[in-house]
């Protein structure tokens, strides 16, 4: 490979050693350079032929040049189209201190609660608003879209309805995105989906359980009250989408009788940005709180006995029932359930109804001048959305709306869709009129009279909890929001080596154009002449995956890397049925897999067959190939993870993929580790005929404390036809409410393309694999790497054996992962692929001066496991076992057998810049027993600490 210029514009940004660091860290790994190094790590029959050429990388004044150019093609009009999406205010005080704040978008899950409080905390605040606004008793911290969400919540009822019937009625004013996803998540399931008059078509007794929406997608709001109580006695399950806007003026789905509510928490000052990304919400009854996928957080204590946040239940469910879990989710849309939860404590109760309230009057001016004009407008009863008949008139109509810079929505061939929000203004209404002939009809700043249903107006209390009670002064806002950021540990302040997990730089520069309203404000269903821009940039970010993968085409679709998986796996099912060949319905998978791949496979109505591991932590080939013939007939895919989970590449993968086709099936490839195969192996040449790429780990999309994320897929030709539809049809195949996903984010990834280039991309996947192996070379002697490849190398991350200080010291994985947040560091992957290891990704991110923080810190660890070992120090009292160590260890009594400086100041601290965790270890037990999921009143906390 040709010299690499080490102060180009991409290494001075996502490259973290300097060409000196390199040289240094190539001599402690034991090679004389890079390409040795990548020599011995990657097998030579898989390496990539010719180098990745995006031409000359750009800096960053050239990308913004390149993104305003961009964005100036897509044409920014007011969108009244509804349908789920609504334009939105986000107050600049959010925008400016949690969505551009790299506090808040660079944190990772928050699976260490000491280290992850203020996330949490603001994610109880929005799990209690879900509960609040929709009478409920437990709410999940958000999900990646409302059509999804609909979906997770179609399998919750099938699991938890006595009801033993394989019908789900869906009541035809649901958003026809909406009905979309449940057929594709249906379908293969063997579960049917009647589409329907609730009214009129419902049989309570033929269906497991039914969807109604409402407001309806036309407008109409209806009573369920009557049809959920025939739905239960027939022992089937009522679900309600509904709007949370309007659930402030609008009885609560619960009061209804609703078992689960689920919707779209976007128009709670979330941007459109052309589908996403959106928190979507699902609450529900307490009978069911173990039933409810996803995330949830709850209350509990530390071992000071102070409260605490944690995840509860059955989080990441998917990694412990595998194959038998119900979902795959894995991820939620935190930053957003975060900006939407902060927006609710910005406005109030008073605030949030005061809004909902102007939004409806400005609906029922636009309707009463629309009936002046002549219209026939419909329903008689709305809160912000109108059907307008209008007759052969409807393209003129269309048409003279977008002159006017508006755009509606065409229903049918002779019907109009309005949907006002808190954007519209006195112009935008006068827009519309102009559009249907109203020259001179002129706005009219008199309240009239209401359109609710009086049966259905809301009387019940909501977020009557103090914190959305709080001083709402901007100084008190902003500090509340500092206050949060400064509990948690997000990259800003260090590295986080996370093995699988990828936490690399999310350059500023890639992240500015995400605000711009060219980008955030376009509806995802507007006319495409008007979203120009973004075809442009899909489409060169797909030209450009495609060619670092080898694949024939990308879906954008997939707005998570588990949703990825299943539109993976729905294409390989769809290509066999198409040959005739439905019946291949066994998935190989290994051991080591992620935990969402056999749930993907159980979503896909595949069997998982599990492949065995051999002694050096690679896929058993020997087992593979015997089960790959024993279910030849019916095979129809394996997955595999490359390199593996064991950080490992595996010289056999060839082999494998050849052994899956000479049998029929289809070879997926993970992509979560796409990262050490970019600019050096391509997936789609190494065998692989479809592959899910987390955009949110190889191509920077920050992780945002958990969500959002894009895990599109890249398949071979013949996959093609068998890609995500588009979900405005209504029809099976689409797999998220967006055509493009989560498209507002796309900009990052496609501009840390332009501004890496070809060969930068490929200097990031050389230098993260030097500096695992530069890792696991400086922690030779003191720990054990439990696999490397053939010739001693591990790939992009390292698995550190620590199992056996549990024996030798009484020491645990978790006493180590709590003693590194002493040292300021967020801890590695615990427990995963292997129960009791430390799994290590440093990214080439990371300067070495950070890499060797970290690894002092662990060889500091290293030796008090000795001590203890020795009999030098406590085996039960000892700052393992207390980790971690808060500032209030620094006060008070102090009987422990060691000393404060050596508690609160271990190797690898910052000193005066240490970082300080709020609480001491959490208790887990303690909030299994005493499950609390909302923001409890401020008694129980002090009955907590007594």
């Amino acid at each position: 490979m040709a010299a690499y210029d080490p102060y180009d514009f991409a290494n001075r940004r996502h490259i973290g050693p300097t060409q000196g660091e390199i040289a240094e860290m190539l001599q402690r790994v034991g090679v004389a350079s890079l390409d040795a190094l990548i020599d011995e790590t990657l097998p030579p029959d898989i390496r990539q032929r010719e180098p990745i050429d995006f031409g000359r990388p750009l800096t960053e004044r050239r990308l913004m040049e390149r993104m305003r150019t961009v964005a100036n093609k897509n044409r920014l009009l007011v969108s009244l189209i509804g349908q789920g999406y609504h334009g939105t205010t986000m107050p600049p005080a959010i925008q400016r201190n949690i969505f551009e704040n790299p506090a808040w978008y660079t944190a990772y899950s928050p699976y260490q609660p000491e280290i992850s409080q203020g996330r949490l905390e603001a994610l109880l605040n929005f799990q209690t608003m879900v509960c609040d606004l929709t009478a409920l008793d437990i709410a999940n911290a958000s999900l990646l879209d409302e059509a999804t969400a609909a979906a997770e919540a179609m399998s919750m009822a099938k699991r938890v309805a006595t009801s033993q019937r394989d019908t789900f009625f869906v009541d035809r004013d649901c958003l026809p995105q909406t009905i979309a996803v449940l057929r594709t998540r249906a379908a293969p399931l063997g579960w049917r989906v009647v589409v329907g008059d609730p009214f009129r078509d419902l049989e309570a007794e033929a269906v497991f359980g039914a969807l109604f929406q409402y407001p309806g997608v036309n407008g109409a709001i209806h009573d369920f009250t009557g049809l959920i109580t025939g739905l239960h006695a027939a022992g089937a399950v009522a679900v309600m989408a509904a709007d949370p806007l309007a659930l402030t003026l609008l009885k609560a789905p619960g009061e209804m009788g609703a078992d689960i509510a689920i919707g779209s928490m976007q128009r709670y000052g979330v941007p459109m940005g052309y589908g996403g990304p959106h928190a979507g919400y699902m609450a529900t009854r307490d009978a069911y709180k173990r039933a409810l996928p996803g995330r949830i957080v709850g209350v509990s204590v530390d071992a000071r006995g102070h409260r605490a946040y944690r995840l509860a239940l059955q989080t990441r469910e998917q990694h412990i029932r595998r194959e038998k879990a119900t979902s795959n989710i894995c991820t939620s849309q935190v930053l957003l359930a975060v900006v939407a939860s902060m927006y609710a404590v910005y406005h109030g109760p008073e605030g949030l109804k005061a809004i909902a309230q102007r939004v409806h009057r400005d609906a029922v001016r636009l309707a009463d001048g629309l009936t002046q004009l002549g219209f026939s407008v419909e329903p008689a009863h709305f809160f912000d959305t109108i059907t307008v008949a209008v007759g052969p008139f409807q393209g003129m109509i269309l048409r003279s709306a977008v002159e006017n810079g508006v755009n509606l929505r065409k229903i049918g061939d002779d019907r109009i869709g309005i949907t006002v929000d808190e954007r519209t203004r006195p112009d935008i209404i006068q827009a519309v009129w102009r559009a249907f002939g109203g020259t001179e009809l002129v706005y009219d700043e008199a309240w009239p009279e209401p359109r609710l249903p009086a049966a259905l107006t809301r009387t019940s209390a909501y977020l009557t909890h103090p914190i959305f009670h709080m001083n709402r002064a901007e100084s008190e806002m902003t500090r509340y929001m500092r206050r949060l950021a400064d509990r948690d540990l997000a990259l800003d302040r260090t590295m986080i080596p996370l093995g699988s997990c990828t936490m690399k730089l999310n350059a500023t520069a890639e992240m500015l154009p995400i605000s711009w309203p060219e980008f955030s404000e376009i509806h995802p269903f507007v006319p495409d002449d008007q979203a120009r821009g973004y075809a442009e940039l899909i489409g060169d970010l797909s030209k450009k995956l495609c060619e670092i993968t080898g694949y024939d085409a990308i879906s954008m679709q997939p707005n998570s890397g588990a949703q990825g998986e299943y539109a993976g796996l729905l294409a390989i099912r769809a290509y066999h049925q198409a040959r005739g060949e439905g019946h291949r319905t066994i998935c190989l998978i290994p051991s080591s897999a992620h935990g969402t791949n056999p749930a993907s496979a159980q979503m896909c109505g595949m069997s998982v067959i599990v492949v065995g591991a051999d002694a050096h932590g690679n896929i058993d080939v020997d087992d593979f190939r015997r089960k790959a013939e024993l279910h030849s007939h019916n095979l129809a895919a394996c997955m595999i993870t490359y390199p593996s989970t064991h950080g490992v590449f595996e010289a056999r993968v060839r082999e494998l993929c050849d052994i899956v086709h000479a049998h029929g099936g289809q070879v997926y490839l993970d992509g979560a580790n796409l990262n050490a195969l970019v600019g050096l192996a391509r997936p789609g040449d190494i065998g692989a005929d479809v592959s899910h790429l987390n955009l949110h780990k190889t191509f920077c999309i920050p992780h945002g404390g958990g969500g959002p994320g894009m895990g599109p897929i890249g398949v071979k030709a013949h996959l093609i036809p068998y890609l995500p539809t588009d979900p405005r049809s209504g029809e099976t195949g689409a797999v998220s409410a967006a055509p493009f996903g989560s498209a507002s984010i796309l900009p990052i990834s496609w501009g840390y393309c332009l501004m890496m280039g070809g060969r930068g991309l490929t200097q990031a996947t050389r230098i993260a694999i030097l500096n695992a192996n530069y890792i696991a070379k400086r922690l030779e002697g003191a720990y054990s790497i439990l696999y490397a490849g053939q010739k001693g190398r591990v790939a992009h991350e390292c698995i550190v054996d620590v199992r056996p200080f549990q024996k030798s010291a009484g020491i645990s994985v978790d006493d180590i992962a709590k003693r590194l947040i002493d040292c300021g560091f967020h801890p590695p992957t615990m427990s995963w692929p292997v129960a009791g290891t430390l799994m290590i990704e440093p990214t080439e991110s990371e300067t070495k001066a950070e890499i060797d923080r970290f690894c002092d810190a662990l060889l500091a660890i290293r030796e008090e496991i000795r001590a203890i070992e020795e009999g030098r120090a406590d085996r039960t009292n000892n700052p393992l076992k207390q980790a971690p160590h808060t500032v209030q260890d620094l006060i008070g009594s102090w009987e422990r057998p060691y000393s404060r400086e050596a508690a609160c100041f271990p190797a690898g601290s910052l000193g005066i810049d240490k970082y300080w965790p709020p609480v001491n270890r959490v208790d887990n037990a303690y909030g299994d027993r005493n499950l609390v999921c909302s923001c409890p009143p401020v008694e129980l906390y002090d009955a907590a600490a007594e």
